[in-house]
């Protein structure tokens, strides 16, 4: 099950919400925690036990890690919390990957290859992983007291609005959440606005944009003209944004609606002046996660050298290109944007200042969707294919473009529209207005409307196509 179906949105969630708001303030937890088992077993009954049983053990593991008086002891714990946590990403996600690549190896040296019964990934495994490492690693750093009750940390586990694509919420960010919240009246309204866009976005954009896309990267890239491969990275570049995006605003208002607040995902990412810049903005609470629990223990910033700083910066961003997939392409294209920040560390960075918008910001644009070619192409040949196209200058007009509805040229203008929407005067004033502030009664009236008009128009667009694609399934 994914926010962006009809059974959630006409079944699950009203039934869940209304059983939450009815129920004693005491039961509220258990009432989430039961609707996350639902939600996660819905779409992945095989797993929800292990889910259910790895997060049983992790809880003791770190109460009595947190009980040890011996620091070796609190550390031998730690340890095996952690061990725990990434055995299982490793197997679950990056257990076939190692074994195609052995394979092919030993296949290239004349040997037989093991035989091996692929494993099935489960869904938001990255998510899960990411945030039972932040509640060991935080409380065992004295950030944090650790949960009184089991049931509290599998509901911090396991809570569906953001279990299966995020944001990544941290422990210490909403341990106090868990044991005391409220919400008021104006908190659900918001809250469910804040829904209903990010449904808009990810259904009547995303979708949209989504489905040539696709039908566009399953043509045959060496016939094809440099127009045709322009619309297609273009299309995939606001798909994979509005699509994310607007989970992480499903979820960020199905949190509010509970009392929750969780953490921003998103900052317009392509206006970004930089490919540095564009990290702050895309995908924050994994650039944070990465920079804290990783790029720091590494040394950081205080690092002796700076060969040793670079290869930090680098090694973070390929650590963070394999966290998106097991595949060839996403180390690629983690190494792809390592090398941007380093070089924008060396030199390009002081450049792009002093030249400012007029270069920085196309530089960070072309940049970026350049990397998107790799991230979508998983065969490297194919995709180097693609890149000499879209560099052809093998241009033909739009109107020659064929089997291109007037429908994606619609939510294309709209989608490039919003994602550049602060570049506006007054832009960032009117957004933070919408997400941030708080509504007059008239403005409360306005958003009503504009919420379930996106609320009907998605659901309707739903059920007349079977194109709902999950790109962060595989994450």
């Amino acid at each position: 099950m994914v926010f962006s179906s009809a059974i959630f949105l006409v079944y699950f969630l009203p039934i869940f919400l209304g059983l939450y708001f009815l129920a004693d303030k005491k039961y509220k937890n258990a009432i989430i925690l039961i609707a996350s088992t639902i939600f996660y077993a819905w779409g992945a009954p095989k797993f929800v036990f292990l889910l259910l049983a790895s997060t049983f053990l992790d809880f003791y593991l770190v109460k009595w890690m947190d009980a040890a008086s011996e620091e070796r002891r609190k550390k031998l714990l730690l340890t095996l919390s952690i061990t725990l946590n990434l055995g299982l990403l490793a197997y679950f996600k990056y257990a076939n990957f190692f074994i195609e690549n052995v394979n092919a190896l030993l296949g290239s040296l004349g040997g037989n290859g093991f035989h091996w019964t692929e494993v099935i990934l489960p869904i938001g495994i990255s998510f899960y992983t990411f945030q039972t490492l932040t509640y060991s690693i935080d409380v065992y750093r004295k950030h944090q007291r650790p949960l009184d009750r089991v049931g509290d940390y599998m509901l911090y586990i396991m809570m569906f609005p953001q279990l299966i694509a995020g944001p990544i919420v941290r422990y210490n960010h909403i341990a106090d959440q868990i044991r005391e919240r409220d919400s008021t009246m104006d908190e659900r309204l918001t809250g469910f606005y804040r829904f209903c866009i990010g449904l808009g976005k990810k259904v009547l954009i995303a979708n949209v944009l989504g489905e040539q896309a696709d039908r566009i990267m399953a043509m045959e890239y060496a016939s094809m003209d440099s127009t045709t491969a322009w619309i297609g990275i273009l299309a995939y570049t606001f798909q994979i944004y509005f699509d994310f995006s607007g989970y992480s605003d499903m979820a960020i208002g199905i949190g509010k609606m509970l009392g929750f607040k969780f953490p921003e995902n998103f900052d317009n990412p392509y206006i970004s002046k930089s490919i540095s810049e564009f990290w702050r903005r895309w995908h924050i609470t994994l650039g944070a996660w990465m920079r804290d629990y990783l790029y720091i223990p590494l040394g950081g910033n205080r690092v002796s050298s700076t060969s040793r700083l670079y290869f930090n910066l680098w090694f973070v961003f390929l650590v963070s290109g394999l966290w998106h997939g097991a595949s060839w392409n996403f180390v690629l294209w983690g190494a792809y944007h390592g090398f941007f920040l380093v070089i924008e560390r060396l030199f390009l960075g002081r450049f792009l200042k002093w030249t400012g918008p007029i270069v920085a910001l196309p530089y960070a644009i072309i940049a970026s969707v350049m990397g998107w070619v790799i991230f979508r192409i998983e065969d490297a040949s194919a995709a180097w294919v693609y890149y000499q196209r879209l560099w052809a200058f093998d241009f033909r007009p739009i109107a020659e473009i064929e089997n291109i509805p007037l429908e994606f040229w619609t939510m294309f203008c709209i989608g490039t529209f919003f994602a550049f929407f602060l570049l506006l005067p007054k832009g960032k004033q009117i957004q933070d207005a919408i997400f941030f502030k708080r509504y007059s009664n008239i403005g409360l009236t306005v958003m009503f409307f504009v919420a379930w008009s996106l609320f009907i128009l998605s659901l309707s667009s739903l059920t007349a196509s079977d194109f709902n694609p999950f790109i962060y399934f595989r994450f």
